[in-house]
């Protein structure tokens, strides 16, 4: 029987919400739209972070038994298996209309203001149809093809990176982690863990913001994050279908909505190693904790509907 997690669509909803608003007020303040004294969500970043582990959640639980029911049917039964290639035309149907209306839009709202970059600097109109191109193949433009001046690796709508690192992570279940048992899948998390916290540790700025740079500390940074976070949520996925806890009704959706705001909306907490632990205690332990009780909770009613309406924002 397939199994809905109303909560977690909404809290996907909210993640979603308070990356928005980390964008809107951050690149408010650096453009000097209002004072920077003016209140900013400075760890909607980590929300990223939160799509990572959910979407590796619901990864697991959606996938994993068509997976083993798959390699277990014989040849004569193939039109009911699950294939890597329907595996991907599923993904890229579920994700790619998304990444052709932002870049096609972005690349719109770059003609209408001139097509400079952010220092003044005018852009080739051919340069900008390339990128362009570039970006709905989701192919991550070069610092040539950087026509913001940031070295964004998908300049026309720079969020994507975290879709194009989504992608790398579905086609890593596809062909990897889905044939991993729950004890190997265990060390792949093990060995995330120490990764992204050795990263975050020895990182020059510290924490775990990057991978939207087409840089290569910062991409690798983003890679780490993903390494980690998806097989994360496959891990958590698997535990909760062997487990099978308890149900829990009332308001969990409040509850984790309440958590989940607090923790991205908070302010800088000042000094570089006080961000870091914080930034890894969060995708370590708190994400996941978030989304396990996000998967127990139950909604009816007007609740359900509240909940729906919320997860329909992402």
């Amino acid at each position: 029987m397939k199994v809905r997690y109303d909560i977690l669509d909404g809290l996907r909803g909210v993640a979603a919400m308070m990356v928005l608003l980390y964008h809107v007020f951050n690149d408010a303040k650096s453009f000097y739209v209002w004072p920077t004294t003016v209140y900013e969500f400075y760890h909607g970043f980590l929300g990223v972070d939160f799509f990572f582990i959910l979407s590796g959640f619901v990864m697991g639980y959606a996938y994993d038994r068509q997976w083993k029911s798959s390699r277990q049917t014989v040849h004569s039964d193939s039109r009911n298996t699950l294939t890597l290639g329907g595996f991907i035309k599923r993904r890229l149907i579920r994700l790619h209309p998304m990444v052709v209306m932002g870049v096609l839009l972005g690349a719109a709202a770059y003609i209408l203001q001139g097509c400079t970059m952010w220092d003044g600097t005018e852009v080739a109109i051919r340069t900008v149809m390339l990128a362009t191109l570039m970006g709905l193949f989701m192919i991550p433009s070069p610092a040539s093809m950087d026509v913001r001046g940031y070295t964004e690796s998908f300049p026309l709508n720079g969020p994507h990176w975290s879709l194009f690192i989504e992608y790398i992570g579905s086609l890593l279940y596809g062909i990897i982690l889905h044939r991993l048992s729950t004890k190997w899948l265990r060390v792949w998390v093990a060995c995330g863990i120490i990764s992204i916290a050795g990263f975050a540790l020895i990182s020059e700025d510290g924490g775990i913001a990057y991978g939207w740079s087409s840089e290569p500390v910062n991409f690798l940074g983003g890679m780490l994050r993903m390494l980690y976070a998806y097989p994360m949520g496959l891990l958590m996925a698997r535990t909760f279908r062997e487990r099978q806890p308890k149900p829990l009704r009332g308001h969990m959706f409040l509850f984790c909505s309440l958590a989940l705001i607090a923790l991205l909306g908070l302010p800088y907490l000042g000094g570089k190693d006080t961000e870091t632990i914080f930034q890894l205690i969060c995708i370590i332990s708190l994400f996941p904790l978030i989304i396990w009780y996000g998967a127990r909770g139950m909604v009816s009613g007007w609740r359900q509907k509240t909940v729906s309406c919320v997860g329909r924002l992402s």
